[in-house]
Parts: structure tokens; sequence; C-alpha cells
């Protein structure tokens, strides 16, 4: 077996782990998300939704862009234990000083709803911090097995934990549960059973060097990022309120289920797959468009249907209490249909070595979001909020593809002209079939016809046109079985 043969099977296999993993978690995550909003009041998530886009801002510091020099391949990091132990001493050391700032200002200057959330959330966040070394040391190994065990036993361990708080009548200690999970199980299992690598402090001065060098060129980068993500939701606490923000939040957080069935494997194995190909512009190429290719196929898809039958979806599953939130629901699977091409193409630049393109383009999606904050949030309150973010995200889009063509190949015709035929003849013809006498009056019958309608309509579409391409990718995922 040749290097990129082992590669393309480890990619492959690791995705399909992946993929397994996020689909177990996704429906536990679904179930308990639906009992959790019928179960807390709204203004419970504004809290939580708020505190949590502020930790994950400002965590961004602690961890100083460095994870990615660690799957980088340089003359450093071969020696990967070396590596590592540097990777985790820098990390102690910035968290140290991250955990402390933000908890001053937990303490002296939050806004007394938001207070305990985000002094308990700090805590937690500075420990988990610590566990990002051994998730990269598996990631740059194209190994993920063990992270896709860990996602679902934590998912389920969060849930039970969520769910028992939140009968007991503890709306805030019950979201905080999960947080809380995820780090006892990602301490168990990456440090204390089997590890994957034992904790220990280095200081290689040529290491310390090169993780300092990165982290300075990706740091910018990926705090943008995170502005990028979250600066709408502590928009919208410390603008709209906690309802309104209760509302965005849980409009955004059923709009992101389709994307972490696919979408996160997909982009949590892209950026090792890509590591190993940077040199090779052919095998880079097909790797990127294969990732990308499949995001848009299955993202399409279940935006597309989400979008169609979200009234009856929110009525039905969620109550009425969560009507408000429909436009924004809507308008939110846009950006969840794009954004993880948006994760796969950084993470290119990554690989290559090339972390400033990323901040090039977010520095210019940052002003189209203020902006859009700014002028539409105001006056239209969550739906404004998720205008000005899909507007964002289609400038970085084009940003970034096209600085991407500098290392790899591809056509943007190939890779968005089916799938969006097929979105836009589905919805329209779904949309049609309403007419029919007897179909209005009732929820479940409308949203019945409008799924089986959609789903017919894009997988003939899809079939039909691109049978070569998913034959052979059906052919590739039997092998990587076999193989495994």
């Amino acid at each position: 077996m040749t290097p990129q043969d082992s590669l393309a099977k480890r990619t492959i296999s690791s995705t399909l782990w992946q993929t397994a993993a996020s689909l177990i978690s996704s429906l536990i995550l679904f179930v308990r998300s639906i009992l959790l909003a019928r179960w807390l009041p709204v203004e419970a998530f504004g809290v939580y939704g708020y505190a949590g886009a502020i930790i994950i801002i400002t965590s961004r510091l602690a961890s100083f862009g460095m994870g990615p020099g660690l799957l980088h391949r340089a003359p450093e990091t071969e020696d990967e234990d070396t590596a590592a132990a540097t990777h985790f001493t820098l990390k102690l050391l910035f968290t140290t000083i991250w955990a402390l700032l933000l908890l001053s200002y937990a303490a002296f200057f939050a806004e007394p709803q938001y207070r305990r959330a985000l002094l308990a959330l700090t805590l937690i966040h500075a420990i988990l911090q610590l566990t990002e070394t051994p998730r990269l040391i598996l990631a740059r190994r194209v190994v993920h097995r063990r992270l896709s065990l860990l996602a679902v036993l934590n998912v389920t361990l969060s849930s039970f934990a969520a769910l028992l708080l939140a009968r007991l009548g503890q709306p805030m200690w019950a979201l905080i549960a999960t947080d809380f999970a995820s780090l006892t199980v990602s301490i168990i299992g990456l440090y204390l059973w089997h590890p994957v690598w034992r904790p220990k402090l280095s200081w290689s001065p040529d290491i310390v060097r090169y993780f300092l060098s990165f982290g300075a060129r990706n740091s910018p980068g990926s705090l943008l990022h995170a502005l990028l993500d979250r600066v709408d939701d502590a928009w919208t606490g410390s603008r709209l309120g906690s309802t309104a923000a209760g509302f965005y939040t849980k409009a955004y957080s059923f709009a992101t289920y389709p994307r972490r069935v696919i979408a996160g494997p997909l982009t949590s194995v892209s950026g090792g797959s890509y590591a190993e190909l940077k040199f090779d512009r052919q095998g880079l190429s097909q790797a990127f468009f294969r990732i990308n290719a499949t995001l848009v196929r299955a993202g399409f898809f279940a935006g597309g249907l989400l979008a169609l039958i979200a009234p009856e979806f929110i009525r039905i599953v969620l109550g009425d209490k969560w009507v408000p939130m429909l436009d924004a629901y809507r308008l939110m699977l846009v950006f969840t249909l794009l954004d993880p091409l948006k994760n796969t193409v950084a993470n290119l630049f990554n690989a290559v070595g090339k972390p400033e393109q990323v901040t090039f383009a977010r520095l210019a999606q940052l002003p189209v979001l203020v902006i859009g904050l700014s002028l539409l949030g105001p006056r239209l309150g969550i739906t404004g909020v998720a205008l000005a973010v899909d507007a964002m995200l289609l400038v970085g889009m084009g940003i970034l593809f096209w600085q991407a063509r500098k290392h790899v190949d591809f056509s943007l015709v190939q890779l968005f002209g089916t799938p969006a035929a097929a979105l836009i003849i589905g919805m329209v013809i779904s949309r049609g079939l309403l007419a029919i006498p007897g179909v209005l009056g009732s929820d479940w019958r409308t949203g019945s016809v409008k799924t089986v309608g959609f789903v017919v309509i894009y997988v003939a579409i899809l079939y039909t046109l691109e049978r070569k391409q998913t034959t052979k990718m059906a052919k590739w995922t039997i092998s990587a079985i076999k193989w495994r």
C-alpha cells in the first residue's frame, strides 16, 4: 500500500468513524434540545448563549493559534513527543493568564444575570483547554476512532445530566452541566484511560519560537474566526436582551444539526489530510474537491429540506412559544449550509503554512458583520442579525475560494452547479405540491408532502447528473470499510 493510498484510506476511515459518531451524537443532542426547549425558559438559553460566546471568543487568546502548528509538518514537529510537550507548556501558560483575566472580569464587571454562568464556564473551559494537545496528536495521525467514541460518550453523559437538572428545576446548571460533562469525558478518555499522550513540560527554544511564530500568524485569523462566529450571540445578548438571545441561540442551534453529521467529521479530518498532501498539488486538489463536494451536496439537501418544513417543525416539535424564531432559523440555515466550506478552506491554508491568507479574508468579513449588525439588528431584531451573518459569510467565502486557487485546482461550477439546481427545483416543486386539494390544514400533512417531494426530486437530479462520481465515492468508502 502506497503512502497516498494509506492516507486516503485513513481519511475515509476516520471520516466514517466521525460520521457514525456524529449521527449518534446528533440524534441524542436533537432529542435533548427538544426536551430542554420545552422544559426551560427562553431566557436561560439567552444567558448561557451570551456567556458561551464570551468564553469562545476570548479563549482564542489562550490557544494563540498554535494548534495547527502541531498539525503542520515542519522540522520542528518531526519529533512528535517533544513538540507536543512544548505545545502543552505554552498552552498551560497562556491558559492560566486568560483564565485569571476572565475570572476577574466576570467577578467585578459582568452584568449580574451573566456573572454566575461566566464564572462557572471559565473554570471549566480553562481545564478543557489543556486537553487540546492529545486531540491534536490524534488529528495529526488522521486517527479519529477514539475521538469519535469520546464524542458519543460525552453527548450521552451530558444529556443525562442536563435533563436531570432541568427536571429538578435548575435551568442554568442544566445547561452548564453539558460543559462539565465534556471536561470529565476528555480528561478520562485522553489522559487517564490508555493515555494518548502523558502530559509533560518542555521548553525547546527552537520549537517555542516555531509555535510562537506560527501562532503570531495564525492567531489573528483564529480570533477573527471566533469573533465572526460568536459576536452575533454576544451582540444579541447585550443589545436585544436575554429573551431575544434565547430565540437566536436556539435558531442557530437547530440550524447546525445538519452540519454536525457530515461537516463536523469532514472538517476535523481535512486538516490532517491536507497536511500530508501539501507537496502533491494533484492529490491535494482531489482531496479538496471530494471533501467540499460532499459538504455542498449534503448541506444543500439538509438545509433545503429544513427550510421547507421549518414552520411545521417548530410548531410540532418545539411548541408555539418558539415560533418567533422562524425567520431567523431559516436564514441561519443558509449560514450553516456554507460555513463548513469556509472552515475546510481555512484548513487548507493552515496545512500549506499560509494561515495569514485566512486572516485577510476574515478582516474583510468583520466590517461587513459589524455594519450589518448596526444597521439591521436594531430594526429587524434577530432576523436582522441573521441577515448580517449571511452577508458576512458570502463575502468571506468569495475571498477564500479566490485565494485557494493558488494551492489547488477546482471548478466552482462542478462544485456547486448540480446541487444548486437540485435545491432550487426541489424547493419550487415541493412548495407547489401544497396546491393539491386536501394538503393544507394539518402541519403533519403539509410537512410530510413537502418532505417527500423535496427528497425525491433532489436525489433524482443528483443521481441522474452525477452517477459516475457517486459510484466512485461509494467504491472508495467500501474499500475503506474492508481495509479497516
